[in-house]
């Protein structure tokens, strides 16, 4: 018997995000087809056995025109979270995927042939560069990227581009200006502007939500070039200092998976929200050091972090999100840190003994000059 909420399509449905969004719509009644390419860098091991049993898996990339349409069939929805993510060399592929692959899906949609009535699309914290501060002199600032010479120099803050002085980061609003420079914040810009035009000229609502650093259990072990949680893990597991760039005290937003998971079924489900960005975030500031020494305390390992003084080019130094548009809708983020990397290290322990990839990574990214020695 067809399923009344009809069927849903999560591209990249085998990845961290994806596999519990997957879940989240198979337990909420939804029936769900996952497209994913299984790429080597974060499945090495191919399918994993987290996929959901009761979800339609077609391997294949969202770069061919085969394998999407294959995958649209008699879909409603689709929760878009393919990408190629991470800091990595391969400039091209960044734009390749997320932003080729994006417009190769919405080129197949403008055809008429598929029966797709919203699009929820997975942006990313990076496009806004560096995050947003306050100025006790000229108010709300958004200060550039810092400059290669004052990195240099070691100072690591950046100063209001209007008076000098250090102004005090404060959470990212949706209207901040992006600012993102590296590869992958161009290309999640590219994919969230030709996702939400595309969208109005082809009367299709379309919501892409901004993610903070989502973590949380099935996040890939294998790959050396993103998320900090699981290449800290990996590191203190193996008795290993987890390298910590700049002086350590640059914050982020991290956000539990079951969380992002929930903002997508509920911006999909909500009108209100169509043809909008929102943040997706927790709005609250941790720092990296602080979070490799919390890391260290739930896995029981007296491994202090090894904080290099050198900087990765195209980082940032604070970046939080303002949830406020979303919570505004009803939704907002219900697991705190600790309870989430609490659920991220049982996840881990249950993985047997793992490897540690990052060290050499480490060296690539040197010989490569995306980290200043």
């Amino acid at each position: 018997m067809t399923n009344r909420k009809g069927r849903a399509l999560v591209t990249g449905g085998a990845g961290l995000i994806g596999s519990h969004l997957v879940d989240l719509l198979v337990q909420s009644g939804y029936e769900v087809t996952v497209l994913d390419n299984l790429e080597p860098q974060t499945h090495p091991q191919g399918k994993p056995g987290w996929l959901n049993p009761d979800a339609q898996f077609i391997e294949g990339d969202i770069r061919s025109e085969s394998a999407l349409h294959k995958a649209l069939q008699d879909v409603r929805f689709l929760f878009h979270q393919a990408a190629f993510g991470g800091f990595t060399t391969e400039i091209s592929k960044y734009l390749d995927v997320n932003a080729g692959g994006t417009a190769k899906i919405f080129e197949l949609l403008s055809t008429g042939k598929y029966a797709v009535e919203k699009v929820v699309v997975a942006s990313s914290q990076a496009v806004y560069g560096e995050g947003a501060y306050q100025c006790d002199k000229d108010g709300f600032v958004f200060p550039p990227l810092r400059s290669q010479a004052e990195l240099k120099k070691k100072h690591w803050d950046p100063a209001c581009p209007h008076c000098g002085v250090l102004p005090k980061p404060i959470p990212a609003s949706e209207s901040k200006p992006r600012d993102g420079e590296t590869a992958y914040a161009l290309s999640k810009e590219c994919e969230e502007r030709l996702s939400l035009g595309a969208g109005r000229q082809l009367k299709i609502p379309v919501v892409a939500l901004r993610y903070a650093v989502t973590y949380g259990p099935r996040q890939s072990i294998f790959n050396p070039y993103t998320g900090v949680v699981s290449i800290f893990s990996t590191l203190i597991l193996n008795n290993l200092p987890p390298r910590v760039y700049e002086d350590g005290r640059q914050t982020r937003d991290f956000i539990f998976v079951g969380d992002v998971a929930r903002a997508n079924l509920f911006v999909m489900e909500n009108p209100a929200a169509d043809f909008q960005v929102f943040n997706v975030g927790t709005g609250r500031a941790t720092g990296v050091s602080e979070l490799a020494q919390e890391l260290s305390r739930i896995y029981g390992r007296h491994v202090t972090p090894a904080v290099v003084h050198k900087f990765r080019w195209g980082d940032v130094r604070h970046l939080v999100l303002d949830p406020g548009r979303l919570k505004a809708l009803g939704f907002q983020a219900k697991t705190d840190l600790s309870e989430g990397l609490r659920q991220f290290a049982e996840w881990m322990k249950s993985q047997g003994k793992v490897k540690e990839y990052f060290s050499k990574a480490y060296e690539q990214l040197k010989r490569h000059r995306l980290i200043d020695e």
